[in-house]
């Protein structure tokens, strides 16, 4: 009976997924596309749950086959995150125009990413004390109990480590296997490996012009296949996120979310007060927020369902290049950097907020101005090489805790809530990304403020 059961639901998933193919044919737009899938996820996921329960056979089941659509797509971006990283930052360096702006560029890129971060650390400090959440009320239970195992193993070896010796686990000693993503800190090593590349070819240029043209085309070329395995990957979006979040109504616990509610709402009462702050900072550039959101809903919307930073990165480089007339160059440099670097929802809010609930319980007066001081500066320097993956941020908060000599048992008190949470701090740290991309490309002078003007979302 489960099994007939199951194909129904994979029935009507196909013919879901059948009316979203039918608009695509129809030439439907590719953000009303997203939103159809989103709420259309949002209906079936809880139509399942209200049918079967979360945890039943038949769920857990149907969710599985869905999975092959959800987990699959999010599996082909990730495959290509790391091809991308890497050919987009050294192809930075071989656009003429962009060498001559590079040390601006990252200094405004990376400039941004912790400054928003430190704002976001200081937002998520101010919402735990807002609300009073305290970490010692927070009851564990069987899941947060093997959670705490795992992260007690996962700390072994970071609670250890030294600032210093955090920073040069950012080092790439051996480049070929980081492009596998083998540590948490492998993209942003990609990225130094990338960038020593790129040094080397500005050196070659000058030395040897014939040998750098003939670099710079290799280059070319090789971004204009990985671009185009971006959008053939891009077009199966709408799947994705009908599968992703269908997974997410389907499966939550609720009578979880509700026992951790306050501290789920005070989570987002960060995330959303940094995401006004992201806008409000359009503003002083003189740039629309209305279009910065417009423009950049389809993104945030397969950032939120999809949970992954890295996962999200073409459509990131795509939004603000089509989108908001970035360059190219530092379009790549802010996405990539992004992801490894001051994660505003990841690495800034969520560790803050842990850090201010657990202090009470070693004797720390979380409104102390020193403590505040000190948690901000650790939050930043700790943003440097967060995973852009789902678990980024409790590798952030361990650091965090750590650092602070704070317990780390906080980080497995909230695993019932973790994903609904890390929805919107995805969300968010795309957001950061998107955003020093664009107030980067405003400050240098390679932002198309007509391509940012334009109401249309271009099309993957």
């Amino acid at each position: 009976m489960n099994t007939v059961l199951i194909i129904v639901n994979i029935a009507v998933f196909l013919l879901l997924i059948m009316g979203l193919f039918i608009m695509q044919k129809k030439h439907v737009s590719f953000s009303k596309r997203v939103f159809t899938a989103l709420g259309l996820g949002i209906v079936f996921g809880l139509v399942i749950q209200l049918i079967y329960g979360a945890t039943s056979e038949v769920t857990v089941g149907t969710i599985d086959w869905f999975s092959i659509v959800g987990s699959g797509y999010v599996k082909l971006l990730q495959m290509i995150v790391m091809p991308l990283v890497f050919i987009s930052i050294v192809g930075a360096f071989t656009k003429l125009k962009l060498t001559k702006n590079i040390g601006k560029i990252s200094f405004l890129v990376i400039g941004i990413l912790l400054g928003t971060t430190a704002i976001s650390a200081a937002i998520g400090i101010g919402s735990a004390l807002g609300f009073g959440l305290d970490g010692i009320q927070i009851t564990q239970g069987e899941a947060e109990a093997t959670r705490n195992v795992q992260l007690e193993e996962k700390v072994v070896g970071v609670q250890d480590m030294t600032i210093p010796q955090q920073v040069l686990e950012l080092l790439p000693s051996n480049p070929f296997q980081d492009l596998t993503g083998a540590r948490p800190t492998s993209t942003i090593a990609v990225v130094i490996f990338a960038a020593f590349i790129g040094m080397a070819y500005l050196g070659v240029k000058r030395k040897d012009p014939e040998h750098g043209e003939f670099f710079a085309k290799i280059i070319d070329t090789f971004y204009a296949i990985i671009m185009r395995i971006v959008t053939l990957v891009l077009r199966l979006t709408p799947f994705g996120i009908l599968a992703l979040i269908t997974k997410v109504t389907a499966t939550s616990d609720y009578v979880a979310i509700a026992k951790l509610g306050k501290f789920v709402i005070a989570s987002y009462v960060a995330l959303i007060a940094m995401f006004i702050v992201h806008l409000i900072l359009l503003s002083l550039a003189k740039l629309s927020p209305v279009n910065y959101v417009k423009k950049g809903l389809p993104t945030l919307t397969f950032a939120f369902t999809s949970r992954s930073s890295a996962g999200t990165l073409p459509l990131n480089i795509k939004t603000q290049t089509k989108d908001y007339g970035v360059s190219e160059g530092i379009a790549n440099f802010a996405g990539s950097f992004g992801l490894s670097i001051g994660q505003n929802g990841c690495a800034g809010i969520y560790p803050a907020m842990l850090a201010v609930m657990v202090a009470p319980s070693v004797g720390i007066n979380p409104t102390s101005p020193s403590f505040i001081l000190t948690l901000i500066l650790v939050v930043v320097v700790s943003s440097f090489g967060v995973a852009g993956v789902g678990g980024g941020a409790t590798f952030a908060a361990l650091i965090v805790l750590s650092v602070m000599n704070l317990p780390i048992e906080i980080a497995a008190l909230v695993i019932s809530v973790e994903p609904l949470i890390d929805m919107g701090r995805t969300a968010l740290n795309v957001s950061g990304s998107m955003l020093s991309g664009v107030l980067t490309g405003k400050a240098t002078g390679e932002l198309d403020q007509e391509v940012y003007q334009k109401s249309e979302v271009a099309e993957a």
